[in-house]
C-alpha cells in the first residue's frame, strides 16, 4: 500500500522535479557543446526544445512525477531512462526524416545524452538519500495516527516503517472495540476514538488515517464531523471491496459531485495516449510481420480446406459485439451460442493450427482489429460470446473487463493465465488480473506488458 500526500504536497513536489529535469537536460547540452568546443546555435536550441517536449510528454504518459514513483527510486530511474530514450529517439528520427543530421555533431549528441542521463539519475539518488537521512533523524517528518485496528492499519504501519523516505512517523493507533474484536498485529492501542480526537485537538499528530470498513459509514461520518474542530489532515483508507472497485475519479452532474466506481480509465488525454500507442505499434507490427503473416496464410491454404482467416464474434468495449480476426487453426469455425474451448489433443485443431496456437501466431491478424479501433494492443483478452454469457453469471465483476477495449496481450496472459479455462478458479484469476490492469493502467505498464510478452506471453502450458 502506498501512502500519498495531499494534493498540495504532490503538486509542489511534481513542479520541482519537472523544473530540475528541464534545467539539467538543458545544462547537459550546454556542457556537451563546451566540451566539444562548439557554440550554442539556433539549430541546437530547436533540438533542445524538441527533446524537452518529447521528454516531458513521455514522462507525463508514464506518470514519472506521480508521488508513488517519485518515492520509489528504482521505478523512478527506470522511467527516467525510458523517457529520455524515447525523447532522443524521436529527435534522431525527425533529424533523419528531414535529412539534417549533418548539421549536428555526433559527439555533442552522444555527450548530451550521457550527461543528461547521469545528471537526472544522480540528483534523484542524492535527493532520496538526503530526505531519508533527514527523516531518520526526525527532521521534517509528519506524525501519523490511525483509527481502526485491522489489516489495513497493519499495511500502513509496515509501509511507514519500511520506507522512511516517505517521511511519516507512526505515533499511535486508536479503536473503540474490545481487544478480542480487533484484527491487527499491533498489540498496543493508544486509546479509543474519543482520546484520538482529544489528541488531535492538542496537536499530538498532523495526519490521521481512518481504516474502518466502509460498512461503518455512519461512524466514519461522525468521526470526520468531530475532526472538523482540529487542524489534522484526515485520510480514509478504503477497505478491500471499495479499493478493488473504485477508480477514484471525481466528477459532477451540474453542482452535484460524484465519485466513479465502474468507469473506463481512458478519458481525455489518457484515451488519446492509449489510442496513439495502439496505432503506432500496430502499424509498425503489421509492416514488420507482413512476410511472416503472408507465409502463414499460404501454409494454411496448402495444408487444410477453408478460409485463411477466422472471424469470431466477441465482446468489445462496453460489451458491444465485434469481429475478431485470427488465422484459422481448426477444421471447424464455431461461432454460435455453444463454443467448446480447445483442449489438449483436440481433434478439431489442424497440425499447423496446433503450432500457431502454441506460439500465439494465430493472433497476429488482430493487429488489423487494433488499427480499426475495435481492439487494443494491451488489454483483457476477448472471450467467445458463449463463454462471456456463461462466466458473467459465475465470476463477480466479470463484465467490468469490458470497460476497456480487449487486447492482443494482457496482464493476465503474461502472468500465466492464458489458454484453456477449464475451472472456475482459472477464470476468476484471469478476471482478477484484468481488473488490476484496468485499475492501475499507465502507458508505461502497456510498454512493460508488450516487452514481457516476448518472454512469457507467446507460449504457455494451457495454450492448446
Amino acid at each position: 500500500m502506498n501512502t500519498r500526500p495531499s494534493f498540495k504536497e504532490e503538486g509542489s513536489c511534481g513542479f520541482l522535479n519537472r523544473f530540475l529535469d528541464v534545467t539539467l537536460i538543458s545544462a547537459a547540452l550546454y556542457a556537451s557543446l563546451k566540451l566539444q568546443g562548439e557554440v550554442v546555435t539556433t539549430h541546437y536550441t530547436l533540438l533542445l526544445f524538441m527533446v524537452l517536449a518529447a521528454y516531458l510528454y513521455t514522462a507525463e504518459s508514464v506518470q514519472l512525477y506521480r508521488y508513488r514513483h517519485v518515492n520509489n527510486l528504482g521505478s523512478n530511474i527506470w522511467l527516467v531512462i525510458f523517457s529520455l530514450c524515447v525523447a532522443f529517439s524521436a529527435m534522431l528520427a525527425l533529424a533523419f526524416a528531414f535529412k539534417v543530421t549533418a548539421i549536428f555533431s555526433r559527439l555533442v549528441l552522444g555527450g548530451w545524452f550521457t550527461l543528461a542521463l547521469l545528471q537526472l539519475t544522480v540528483w534523484r539518488e542524492i535527493s532520496r538519500n538526503i530526505k531519508k537521512n533527514l527523516y531518520i533523524k526526525g527532521i521534517g517528518t509528519r506524525r501519523v495516527a490511525i483509527i481502526g485496528c485491522n489489516s489495513n492499519a497493519d499495511s500502513l504501519i509496515i509501509e511507514m516503517k519500511h520506507h522512511p523516505e516517505i517521511g511519516l512517523n507512526f505515533c499511535g493507533i486508536y479503536d473503540d472495540r474490545s481487544p478480542d474484536r480487533m484484527n491487527c498485529m499491533t498489540k498496543t492501542i493508544n486509546g479509543d476514538v474519543e482520546e484520538c480526537i482529544d489528541a488531535a485537538r492538542n496537536g499530538c499528530f498532523e495526519r490521521l488515517y481512518i481504516t474502518l470498513p466502509f460498512s461503518a459509514d455512519k461512524r466514519i461520518a461522525e468521526i470526520i464531523h468531530r475532526l472538523g474542530d482540529t487542524t489534522v489532515d484526515v485520510h480514509i483508507v478504503p477497505d478491500s471491496l471499495v479499493y478493488n472497485l473504485m477508480l477514484a475519479r471525481l466528477g459532477s452532474v451540474g453542482d452535484v459531485e460524484t465519485i466513479s466506481v465502474f468507469e473506463s480509465p481512458f478519458y481525455g488525454a489518457r484515451d488519446w495516449l492509449k489510442r496513439s500507442f495502439d496505432i503506432l505499434f500496430s502499424a509498425a507490427a503489421l509492416l514488420m510481420l507482413s512476410p511472416i503473416m503472408l507465409s502463414i496464410a499460404v501454409a494454411i491454404k496448402l495444408t487444410s480446406r477453408g478460409p485463411v482467416l477466422f472471424k469470431q464474434d466477441r465482446y468489445g468495449l462496453d460489451g458491444k459485439r465485434i469481429k475478431v480476426y485470427k488465422f484459422r487453426s481448426m477444421t471447424v469455425q464455431e461461432n454460435g451460442d455453444q463454443v467448446v474451448q480447445a483442449k489438449k489433443g483436440d481433434m478439431r485443431i489442424t497440425p499447423l493450427g496446433a503450432f500457431l496456437r502454441r506460439t500465439s501466431l494465430d493472433e497476429l491478424p488482430q493487429f488489423i482489429n487494433v488499427l480499426q479501433g475495435s481492439m487494443s494492443v494491451v488489454g483483457p483478452r476477448p472471450h467467445a460470446v458463449a463463454h462471456n454469457e456463461q462466466y458473467r453469471k459465475l465470476v463477480a465483476f466479470y463484465m467490468l473487463r469490458h470497460k476497456v477495449k480487449p487486447g492482443i496481450t494482457g496482464w493476465a496472459q503474461i502472468n500465466g493465465w492464458r489458454g484453456e479455462t477449464d475451472t472456475l478458479e482459472k477464470m476468476a484469476k484471469r478476471v482478477e488480473f484484468d481488473l488490476a490492469y484496468i485499475k492501475n493502467w499507465s502507458l508505461w505498464w502497456d510498454a512493460k506488458i508488450v516487452f514481457l510478452t516476448f518472454f512469457r506471453g507467446f507460449t504457455g502450458k494451457n495454450a492448446y
